[in-house]
């Protein structure tokens, strides 16, 4: 008996080829705009997690903002800080702005960070060429420097920066390395002042270019990720220490609780972006139950028939039932599809890992079943309780 509803169901649909297209329309967008949100926000959400791991493993930064009194830590806030149980090592940074030169071409307002080796030592996949600053370069203060794609894109276009002069500030340095591209960490992202490219320079060496001895920007190496709200307390403590406990003399950012944070946004934006996606699945279940009304009232006489010949209302329903989850199943078949399509399409334009969504894919399709029963079964309800008498006299 099911056998022949499904045959009968899909006979229906398939004589009426362009109406039962148009039923599926809405359902197919429906079903496409949901599973291209979600598998495009999880990969760019898996992307964006990966490299806020890589950064902020092990690690928290420590922006300072000082007081009327004391600008920045000393070099003995910073060895207190080195001397903290479970802390094992510290990068501070420097940043300021200045015109770069190489002899021939000017540009303005290029981003110059002072660095220290642990930088270099604890970033993987920093640089595409060269090498990074080592300790010696900072126990002799050498002149050498590393630059970014930008940079060299404007000073060397065509050419192997490595070895070259660079003059910064009136003074010459190396360029021993090139960073690769995407390999400024949260931070500089964050503070970075200029938009013309990025010098790093030995530590001591930014300092004395800005006639400062105090450090605004720390980043702190926590040796057991285990223990780091313990090791932040103890971090704070020595901080609050060297402000004498003023209030927002500083800031202790750990990344893995932006982490967090981020991953609960992105999946509340996912949830708000295939809610609105859902209202066209709507729209297409009310496309399904008018054209199953429709459906009922051009087919008055066959059901009089089949109810006159000993047809029973249950088996009336099904059938109508089966044909609206059949219209709204093939739509998210189609919809599934073309959803995975498009977020492939994303996915390479956005340069971020694809995969599929099983999640989401189950989602859409549950939907989408659920979409036909629930507009389906008004109008399958409808066919059963059609009076046979009242049926046969449209004949």
């Amino acid at each position: 008996m099911l056998k022949e509803s499904l045959r009968m169901s899909w006979q229906n649909i398939r004589a009426n080829k362009m109406r039962s297209f148009l039923t599926i329309l809405g359902i197919v967008i429906g079903v496409t705009a949901i599973i291209a949100l979600i598998t495009t926000v999880e990969g760019a959400t898996q992307e964006m997690t990966r490299q806020f791991s890589e950064l902020g493993a092990g690690k928290v930064s420590v922006s300072v903002s000082g007081t009327a009194l004391k600008r920045g830590l000393t070099e003995a806030d910073l060895e207190r800080l080195s001397e903290l149980d479970n802390v094992e090592s510290l990068d501070p940074t420097v940043s300021f702005t200045r015109h770069v030169s190489n002899g021939q071409r000017l540009t303005e307002n290029v981003t110059i960070e002072g660095r220290n080796a642990v930088y270099f030592q604890r970033s993987d996949g920093l640089l595409s060429a060269g090498r990074g600053l080592t300790p010696m370069d900072m126990d002799r203060n050498s002149h050498v420097c590393v630059i970014d794609a930008t940079l060299r894109s404007a000073l060397y276009p065509g050419e192997d920066p490595i070895g070259q002069t660079l003059i910064v500030g009136g003074q010459r340095f190396t360029i021993v390395g090139l960073l690769s591209d995407g390999s400024e960490d949260v931070m500089s992202v964050m503070f970075s002042s200029g938009d013309e490219g990025k010098v790093i320079l030995p530590f001591l060496t930014a300092q004395r270019m800005v006639h400062s001895n105090s450090v605004t920007s720390l980043g702190i190496y926590i040796h057991d990720t285990t223990r780091t709200d313990e090791t932040i307390d103890d971090i704070e403590g020595v901080l609050n220490a060297a402000f004498n406990y003023k209030d927002d003399a500083y800031r202790v950012i750990n990344l893995e609780s932006l982490l967090d944070a981020m991953d609960t946004m992105l999946g509340m934006m996912t949830t708000m972006l295939a809610g609105i996606a859902s209202i066209a699945l709507l729209v297409g279940g009310i496309g399904i139950m008018n054209m199953m009304l429709v459906s009922v009232s051009e087919r008055t006489m066959e059901i009089g028939l089949r109810k006159a010949l000993g047809a029973r209302p249950k088996a009336i329903q099904v059938q109508f039932l089966l044909e609206a989850v059949m219209l709204s199943l093939l739509g998210g078949v189609i919809g599934i599809l073309l959803g995975n399509m498009l977020s492939l399409v994303f996915a390479l334009w956005l340069e971020i890992d694809f995969t599929l969504s099983a999640g989401a894919i189950l989602l859409a399709f549950l939907f989408s079943a659920t979409v036909g029963v629930i507009f389906g079964w008004a109008p399958a309800r409808k066919a059963s309780q059609l009076n046979p008498i009242d049926a046969l006299r449209s004949m």
